[in-house]
């Protein structure tokens, strides 16, 4: 640990210690040469010992500093003094996403859309430059007073060993947004980044993971198997295209996924555009539960903004981009001659799971020529029952019964999301085994149920329910504490029809009418006169007001505008208005003053 005062390389003096992690403490300097505030991350000093582990950090962290993008966290400096390898970075005065979802629980969905549409613009510029983040989470996102979203702690997690699965708080954490081929052990690739975004746009939208467990191992386990919950069974005001985007990036199957994170940029963007109110719950072209399948991405998938003047260059960052994605483990993959002591284990590995392979596929190819010939015929056997099951479920039976499958999926209002709403051929009729059966599953109906949107601004509920296709009236109504509501006029205060907690959810469908009432506050004159108010405070309500104003003195004679400050301090007298009468604006107000205004003569040309 470092202490205040103490200096990093003669030059960042330590403020304080802002942070600690399981490989880094972090801390607040001053930068004493260009006189600014950083944040200084220290690797500790256990794994600081490890050559390789240093050697692929610097690197990394060097790759990471040339990245320049509004929502990246800069990179200043990378260095070592004394054993002890750091990182100077841009310091950020906010809260992580984490902070920001602990004190609110889970965020608008304006808020949502504008966070992910910032985080996947930074994240398209890291993989543009053929940089993979792997430990994308709420921690790792800071979120300036402004709503400006900085990514930060790139290249640090490309250093984490897949075997500190169960071993380091970190990489707890981390493991609630760990996609599913990494959790079957395959490496990282462009793909994944997409997948942990989301996971957190889910969280973000919804307040909670997606996927909970005892241990880390159970939680990966869920990351590969368990279907994500819909986001709009949880809040039905949110609208499928918006649910679209969250099961695209989430696909157990990247190759089900956004091709790159600016393709779901682009989503982001429109999600909420009219012509997207209507869009229907997307479906896989490829088996979600096909893993096996899903080939690596190349390098060919990402384009940079160099390509056309690189046509004819070899690019020097290709190799080492191809030997991240490779599916061998992320630890060690450092050049030189290393890389062949790395690498020895692995090829021997190859040589004998093809062997092993080449044995069990001569086993099977006997075995099918046997089956050819001693099967004379198919026999037919009856299609089971697999309606009100759920998908799973239904191929699970199917597949005993000796059946194939494929899946098409409908809306259904009646029967629930995941659930086979029916079958064909029909059950009970003969076919022959291997036939396949097409299971028709339910994606849900259009139905949204009423929330309780007291306490909310209006415009937002308003513009929710709109996607919805829902009328929505917006009444004032009389309050009796108008003071309370001063600058709450655009809460909800009641609605119609109400939200009752304890009784059963109130469905709400496209051409209902909701009726939104906000606080009734008019504005009323005050008592100009016995208040005291001098003509510079009748100006500055006028102008606050939007109001007209006539200016006399005591005489009834009317002063010009233009000589309004030299009466500035004259009192009120009289006013036009009378007190508790609503201001409505573009009237005129009058007000007499407690002074007399002289007249300028008029000069007259007299002949002679």
């Amino acid at each position: 640990m470092l202490s205040k005062g103490q200096k990093i390389n003669d030059r960042y003096e330590i403020i304080k210690n802002i942070g600690e992690g399981g490989m880094a403490n972090v801390y607040l300097a001053n930068d004493t040469i260009l006189d600014r505030k950083v944040a200084v991350k220290v690797l500790r000093g256990d794994l600081s010992n490890d050559d390789k582990f240093i050697r692929r950090f610097q690197r990394e962290a060097l790759s990471v500093s040339n990245l320049s993008h509004p929502n990246i966290v800069e990179v200043y400096d990378v260095g070592e003094e004394d054993g002890s390898h750091y990182i100077v970075m841009e310091y950020i005065e906010g809260k992580t996403l984490k902070q920001l979802l602990k004190k609110r629980e889970s965020l608008t969905l304006t808020e949502v859309i504008d966070i992910m549409t910032q985080l996947t613009d930074g994240i398209a510029h890291a993989h543009e430059s053929y940089i993979i983040h792997r430990d994308i989470k709420p921690q790792n996102i800071m979120i300036e007073d402004d709503g400006r979203i900085k990514i930060t702690d790139f290249g640090i997690a490309m250093a984490l060993n897949a075997t500190q699965l169960t071993q380091t708080n970190s990489v707890m954490g981390s493991v609630h947004y760990l996609p599913p081929e990494q959790a079957s052990g395959k490496s990282a690739t462009v793909k994944s980044d997409i997948y942990s975004l989301g996971i957190m746009m889910y969280e973000l939208l919804t307040g909670n993971v997606p996927f909970r467990g005892d241990n880390a191992v159970e939680i990966a386990l869920k990351h590969m198997k368990d279907k994500i919950p819909s986001v709009r069974k949880q809040d039905p005001s949110i609208p499928q295209s918006v649910e679209n985007i969250i099961l695209k990036a989430t696909a157990k199957n990247p190759r089900n996924r956004y091709d790159s994170a600016k393709e779901m940029h682009e989503d982001l963007l429109h999600c909420l555009d009219e012509e997207h109110v209507n869009d229907k719950k997307i479906s896989f072209v490829y088996p979600e539960n096909d893993l096996d399948g899903a080939e690596p991405i190349s390098t060919q998938n990402v384009k940079t903004k160099t390509d056309k003047k690189k046509k004819e260059e070899p690019m020097e960052n290709t190799d080492e981009f191809v030997k991240e994605i490779k599916p061998e483990d992320v630890e060690d993959d450092d050049d030189n001659d290393e890389d062949e002591e790395f690498f020895e284990e692995p090829k021997r590995r190859n040589t004998l799971i093809t062997i092993l392979a080449a044995f069990f596929l001569i086993l099977l190819i006997t075995g099918g020529i046997f089956w050819l010939i001693t099967t004379r015929e198919v026999k037919d056997i009856t299609v089971p029952k697999v309606i009100g099951l759920t998908t799973n479920e239904a191929i699970e039976k199917l597949t005993k019964a000796g059946f194939t499958y494929n899946i098409e999926q409908k809306n259904s209002d009646t029967v629930e999301e995941g659930v086979v709403i029916s079958i064909n051929p029909k059950a009970g009729s003969t076919r022959k085994k291997g036939d396949t059966i097409t299971i028709y599953e339910s994606i849900g109906g259009t139905y949204h149920y009423l929330e309780d949107y007291t306490g909310k601004n209006y415009n937002e509920v308003k513009a929710k329910l709109d996607l919805l296709n829902i009328n929505v009236l917006v009444e004032p109504k009389d309050v009796e504490d108008k003071e309370k509501y001063k600058g709450k006029e655009n809460i909800i205060i009641d609605q119609n029809p109400k939200y009752e907690k304890d009784k059963e959810k109130v469905l709400i469908e496209e051409g209902d009418t909701i009726t939104l009432y906000i606080p009734n506050i008019v504005n009323e004159y005050p008592d100009m006169v016995d208040e005291g108010w001098s003509l510079s405070d009748v100006m500055a309500f006028t102008k606050e007001y939007k109001l007209n104003l006539s200016v006399s003195d005591k005489d009834n004679n009317i002063i010009p505008e233009d000589k309004y400050s030299e009466y500035s301090s004259k009192v009120v007298i009289e006013q036009s208005r009378p007190v508790g009468d609503a201001i409505i604006e573009g009237i005129t107000l009058k007000v007499k003053l407690n002074a007399s205004y002289e007249i300028p003569a008029i000069d007259e040309k007299i002949d002679e």
